[in-house]
């Protein structure tokens, strides 16, 4: 097992000054550009034990609002597990990775976090009701992530894509994972269950 940094760093070369240098303590245009591109991010979190999340949100490109500084998350509804808002309220730290469909390098954020239903904050988000709060987020380090996991993976390649039906619905798996019995659903009919919550 790897159990020190420096055993852990003697299995890898040093990093380049490139790939040191590109961190920021603020979002640049590129950056501010990148996110109003972006339907899609996942929020890393942790609670105060150390136990990690990660959670998707996504909305329309732009969803998510950013200034140099400060970035601002619109929470819609999902399972109301509310396991990112916890950690949030836990150790008020976040990590972000924001992706834009057909583009293989991603951006990271890392910051402070905290949540607001001030009428102020929400406001930006008001024409979307299901928002009952927003993620606030004061940027500490960002920087472009290099493309190759995203090549590798060939994430946004047609020649990629499963067809949905390699597993069964959601409901299926979710019933046999619980033991919980629920009506059979379709996935068309899952689709257009979710669709009014869209």
């Amino acid at each position: 097992m790897i159990d020190d940094p420096q055993r852990l760093r003697a299995l890898y070369p040093a990093p380049g000054e490139r790939a040191l240098r590109k961190q920021m303590s603020a979002l640049d245009a590129h950056a501010l550009r990148y996110i109003e591109l972006s339907p899609f991010v996942v929020l890393a979190t942790s609670d105060a034990a150390g136990r990690q999340d990660a959670s998707p949100r996504g909305g329309a490109p732009g969803f998510v609002r950013a200034t140099a500084q400060q970035l601002w998350i619109p929470d819609a509804p999902g399972n109301h597990r509310l396991d990112s808002l916890g950690n949030i309220v836990d150790t008020g730290r976040i990590g972000l990775l924001f992706l834009i469909p057909g583009v293989d390098e991603t951006l990271r954020v890392n910051g402070r976090a905290r949540l607001s239903d001030d009428a102020e904050r929400l406001a930006p988000f008001a024409a979307d009701t299901r928002v009952r709060l927003v993620i606030e987020v004061d940027v500490e380090e960002a920087y472009l992530h290099c493309a190759k996991a995203l090549m590798r993976s060939k994430l946004w390649s047609d020649g990629a894509r499963v067809e949905r039906s390699v597993l069964p619905t959601m409901g299926q798996m979710i019933s046999d994972q619980t033991g919980l019995v629920t009506p059979v659903e379709s996935q068309a009919q899952m689709v257009a269950r979710y669709a009014k919550d869209l």
